[in-house]
């Protein structure tokens, strides 16, 4: 069952909770993981965590308002896993052209090399990303842009 509250947000609001509670998640998960990874500080880690995550707060709004757009005219309403699969796979391709020059600067290593450790941060935030929307919508109920409008609803 959602929580009233924040079910009841505007589409604006939700998207900047459903944002910082994932950003700041992923600074937690991912600090250590650079650090022992990468053989970094773990301030270091915390301080490109937290770079990373900021370019990843500002695309997850951006993107999170454009996909709402989209799936607000689509036909069929609801999240399917084939929707959620998409969306995540979307998400993180889109974000890989901003955090692989940041991690080839950061780290001093190259293009390729950040972009194969990318590739591994893809695939842990593309499974994170589908498990946390999932359990977000869970707890906070679907956006507005997920529910059947009442024409939609008669027929």
């Amino acid at each position: 069952m959602p929580i009233a509250k924040l079910a009841a947000l505007s589409p604006r609001k939700r998207r900047i909770v459903q944002a910082m509670l994932y950003e700041s998640l992923a600074v937690i998960l991912v600090t250590p993981a650079v650090a022992w990874l990468f053989n970094h500080p773990l301030f270091s880690a915390m301080t490109l965590s937290a770079l990373m995550s900021g370019i990843a707060l500002a695309w997850n709004y951006s993107f999170n308002t454009a996909y709402e757009h989209w799936e607000a005219r689509q036909a069929i309403k609801g999240r399917t896993l084939l929707r959620r699969l998409v969306h995540g796979a979307a998400f993180e391709l889109g974000l890989m052209l901003f955090l692989i020059p940041l991690m080839a600067y950061w780290l001093d290593v190259s293009l390729l090399t950040a972009f194969i450790a990318d590739i591994g941060i893809m695939i842990f935030f593309f499974f994170y990303t589908i498990a946390f929307t999932w359990l977000f919508d869970q707890l906070f109920g679907l956006p507005q842009s997920a529910h059947a409008t009442r024409e939609g609803a008669r027929g």
